[in-house]
């Protein structure tokens, strides 16, 4: 198992070189000069052409794409073009935003979908079943946009019930430790402000859990339909037990490998591709933090931005595929 696990993060590297390298292609390969966007139109070609020499990007791509790999290895992630400052210290705000977010969503995701998925298949071709798959196929096709504005309409502009866009009350600031806001009222014990961020976060982690939630809730009904054919689940009905502890201690554990696997990865995408639910309720996340970057040809961010989504998404994979040993005792990693 920990040979396993080591030789799995090692392969990693070259994963994560790789694709630096093809990012580095692409954003270099983006029509328009970062000093002229920074400038503006106004700029004279003096002014532009000496800060292309200050931000080093006279340079071959090559060289460039060398000094950023040497940083890498230092735990430098660089220096924005457009703010000055170093990116290890201006990302992890962003991040943090995200992942709280991200966290958010897949708890309500994990809890609703996998529930719906098991009573589908407890009570299948039932109107529950029915109805909580119609529901999950409109989950699927609703557009996050759409979904995010109806919320908006509905929950604050026409009840008032929950606030519009932000991550906090501009009024009463969460003094930030983590970053993660939800932590960090909690542990200044502003309860108060716990409230008031749980409030921030609902709108958007209900949109953000809509495409999840629908998807793993089908795949917990076809797991669990498949297992509880089973001739040992049969047995366990034959001796007496309830149907809820047969499904939820016999069913459920050996249906949910595949449910695991989805886990993972809607995971890994919600924190990359928050940014239409990030730009629709004004969430200060990775996702806007990289929009804005791009608008401004900001490269040094948007590399080490996709480098860092990257990481996570595979170390998720990795940590789902060692979650497998746990859940199931008959899956042994010896290589």
């Amino acid at each position: 198992m920990f040979t396993y696990t080591v030789r799995r993060v090692f392969s990693l590297i070259p994963v994560l070189i790789g694709m630096t390298l093809v990012v580095f292609a692409i954003i270099h390969a983006i029509p328009g000069n970062p000093a002229q966007v920074i400038l503006g139109q106004r700029a004279t070609a003096e002014s532009v052409a000496t800060l292309t020499k200050e931000l080093g990007l006279d340079r071959p791509w090559y060289i460039q794409y060398v000094d950023y790999i040497k940083a890498l290895l230092h735990g430098d992630l660089g220096t924005s073009l457009r703010t000055r400052g170093p990116i290890n210290e201006e990302i992890w705000s962003y991040l943090a935003a995200t992942a709280e977010l991200t966290i958010v969503a897949m708890f309500i995701a994990v809890v609703i979908g996998v529930n719906a998925g098991i009573i589908s298949a407890w009570f299948s071709r039932s109107w529950f079943d029915y109805a909580a798959m119609v529901l999950a196929l409109i989950g699927v096709s609703l557009p996050i946009f759409w979904l995010g504005l109806m919320e908006q309409w509905v929950f604050s502009i026409h009840l008032g019930w929950l606030p519009t866009t932000g991550r906090e009350d501009v009024r009463d600031p969460v003094s930030a430790i983590t970053n993660l806001y939800l932590i960090d009222t909690l542990l200044q014990g502003r309860f108060d402000q716990f409230i008031v961020v749980l409030k921030h976060l609902i709108l958007p982690s209900l949109a953000l859990a809509t495409i999840p939630m629908a998807i793993i809730a089908r795949m917990t009904r076809a797991t669990m339909l498949e297992v509880m054919k089973s001739d040992y689940i049969r047995t366990a009905r034959a001796k007496g037990l309830s149907m809820f502890w047969v499904v939820y201690k016999h069913s459920l554990k050996n249906a949910i490998i595949p449910v695991l696997t989805i886990i993972g990865l809607q995971t890994g995408l919600l924190l990359g591709g928050a940014i239409l639910t990030e730009t629709i309720f004004g969430w200060p996340g990775i996702g806007r933090y990289l929009y804005d970057a791009i608008g401004y040809r900001d490269y040094p961010v948007i590399q080490s931005g996709i480098l860092i989504i990257a990481a996570i998404f595979v170390l998720i994979n990795l940590i789902v595929d060692l979650l497998y040993v746990f859940v199931d005792p008959r899956i042994k990693y010896t290589k």
